[in-house]
């Protein structure tokens, strides 16, 4: 079966004059290009954070503003299944 290419995605920030010498110099030091190096950099931050399970996990305990929802008779039905 052939493999359907995906569209990429433009992202596009606004950085200020230092942020941008700064990444520039973090990119040549990894002798890296600025492109090469902000993705990585994001694909690094990305795992990082969706490895914590706890933000990936629906329930009460990991989240208040839910627990505050679900506090409740129709929906405590649930935590009996």
């Amino acid at each position: 079966m052939a493999e359907l290419k995906q569209k990429r995605r433009r992202l596009s920030i606004d950085v200020d004059p230092e942020e941008y010498r700064r990444i520039r110099l973090a990119a040549v030091l990894h002798n890296q290009t600025i492109r090469r190096y902000v993705l990585d950099s994001i694909k690094e931050h990305l795992q990082q954070d969706l490895n914590h399970q706890e933000l990936l996990a629906m329930s009460a305990d990991a989240d208040p503003v839910l627990a505050e929802l679900w506090n409740n008779e129709k929906d405590a039905a649930y935590e009996k299944l």
